[in-house]
């Protein structure tokens, strides 16, 4: 009976593997391409972005730790009524413990101070003294998708999401999580490359939204009354909309989104992206592009990587890409985590989401799309800088790759569906 159990385990085991690994993605595609920079398209990406679009934001870009986590911490120490702190990554070190700190100065404030960390991704967080700390003072502090044995289906669904809102009238988000990599040199190298944004307006309401989602399933609470959702105001002349992803029968928010927008881009797309693993209807959007004569740019880590694997499988399509036109760049100083799409200079995108199966169809992401010809140029800015730092990828460079890399090239594609 026990030899009948275990087989059954086995084949249970490897059906779930082969479903995992070999499912086919979902063909996406348009039926009708629409431009940027029409009417149409804004009603679009509302519609299918399930958000609507705020007018009278302030949107401020924060490249790399040294400026945005002082400005977080700033913040922090600023709260009245309540401090809401999401992260995929909540490392403690240098950096870790000044946040910790200043979260226990406000609690013991009387502010309200609630934290949600992935329990793998900040696992490290919750083994540590600084969450007794932080809990022992008040501060609220739990932990998303928690490894038991009822939800261990939903195991590879994590919050990839970075938030900070304030008051409910402030909030950051981007690509960083907590940690010294993000603003203090790391292995040798300087600081990973990131950007974060601080917003003020009425899109705040929309971001803590996202945040009250996680914090309803780490702990059950739901979050309301004014020291989250107080009276919005306008803050300035930026319009803007969430989009908020999480897994739903494979086909995401973001995913959708982020389809419309290469489709829909006339002149130039510039692509930042640590995790570039584009499934076969993205590459065809790129291409399609590029071919229709958009510039397409794209700037990924070099060897400088956290994720040596995962690079690997991204440069096994660079030949199919460079062939077709679109321009490819790998950043030399350090890793290069920045997640920013900027279209034909009006639309940008920032957020959490990487350009893999993994963001657009596993975790739960957060992006702030923005219509604003101002922060557009701002962050077309930090993107030149960046390609001046950046090694361009040839059809010649990548055809001189090495043995080993070609050898392994049949071996990484697995990954294209698990990143």
């Amino acid at each position: 009976m026990l030899i009948w159990f275990a087989t059954l385990g086995a084949i249970g085991l490897l059906w779930f593997v082969l479903v995992a690994l070999f499912s086919p993605g979902i063909k996406y595609r348009l039926r009708e391409r629409v431009p940027t920079g029409t009417p149409e398209f804004v009603r679009t990406l509302s519609a299918i972005g399930q958000s609507t679009l705020h007018l009278g934001n302030r949107v401020e870009v924060l490249t790399d730790g040294p400026t945005f986590y002082p400005a977080m911490l700033d913040a922090i120490r600023g709260a009245q009524h309540s401090i809401n702190l999401e992260c995929y990554i909540f490392q403690p070190g240098h950096i870790g413990d000044q946040f910790v700190d200043a979260m226990i100065e406000r609690a013991e404030a009387g502010v309200t101070v609630s934290v949600v960390g992935d329990a793998i991704g900040s696992l490290w967080l919750f083994w540590s003294r600084a969450v007794r700390r932080m809990r022992k003072a008040g501060c609220r502090v739990h932990n998303y998708q928690a490894l038991r044995w009822y939800s261990i289906a939903r195991l590879n669904n994590r919050t990839h999401r970075e938030l900070l809102i304030v008051d409910g009238r402030i909030a950051f988000m981007g690509g960083a999580g907590i940690a010294d990599w993000w603003g203090l040199a790391h292995k040798g190298r300087p600081h990973w490359r990131d950007t974060m944004i601080r917003i003020h307006g009425p899109i705040v309401a929309s971001i803590q939204g996202a945040f009250v989602e996680n914090w309803v399933e780490s702990c059950g609470e739901i979050l309301t009354g004014p020291a989250y959702f107080p009276q919005p105001y306008a803050a300035a002349d930026t319009a803007a909309l969430v989009l908020k992803s999480s897994p739903a029968d494979r086909a995401t928010i973001s995913r959708i989104a982020f389809q419309a927008l290469i489709e829909g881009a006339r002149t130039h797309l510039r692509i930042n992206t640590p995790y570039f693993i584009p499934d076969r209807q993205m590459r065809r959007a790129l291409t399609a592009a590029a071919r229709r004569g958009v510039v397409v740019e794209i700037v990924l880590p070099g060897p400088s990587t956290d994720q040596r694997w995962v690079r690997l499988a991204s440069r096994r399509w660079f030949g199919h890409l460079l062939k077709c036109g679109v321009r490819l760049f790998e950043y030399r100083p350090s890793m290069m985590h920045a997640k920013v799409m900027i279209v034909d200079d009006a639309w940008s995108v920032l957020g959490t989401t990487n350009m893999d199966n993994r963001s657009f169809e596993l975790n739960d992401e957060v992006n702030l799309l923005m219509l604003d010809p101002f922060v557009s140029a701002r962050l077309i800015e930090d993107f030149e800088r960046d390609l001046a730092r950046s090694d361009q990828i040839t059809m010649e460079t990548w055809e001189r790759r090495p043995w080993w890399e070609r050898v392994l090239d049949p071996i990484v594609w697995i990954l294209e569906r698990q990143q």
